[in-house]
């Protein structure tokens, strides 16, 4: 099966080795026809702390890695 892959923005980076990325998704409402933005927020594993807040990031699924931690940054984006 193979493993998601996901784009967002780093909303928080205190803690060591671990950032809070926020993924929005746009879905469309199913009675009322509006589409409306949902957002997720994902711990995720960043091992030498080069992502600060406001950095566009690519996380990727893996084992879990603690309690909350079940991604890991894969590379920055451009967008």
């Amino acid at each position: 099966m193979p493993k998601r892959v996901l784009k967002g923005t780093v909303i928080s980076s205190k803690s060591n080795k671990t950032i809070v990325v926020n993924v929005e998704r746009r879905v469309r409402h199913p009675l009322y026809k509006k589409t409306i933005t949902l957002s997720d927020k994902f711990h995720a594993h960043d091992e030498n702390n080069n992502y600060k807040d406001g950095d566009k990031v690519s996380i990727i699924e893996c084992k879990p890695i603690s309690k909350k931690k079940s991604w890991v940054v894969i590379k920055e984006t451009e967008n």
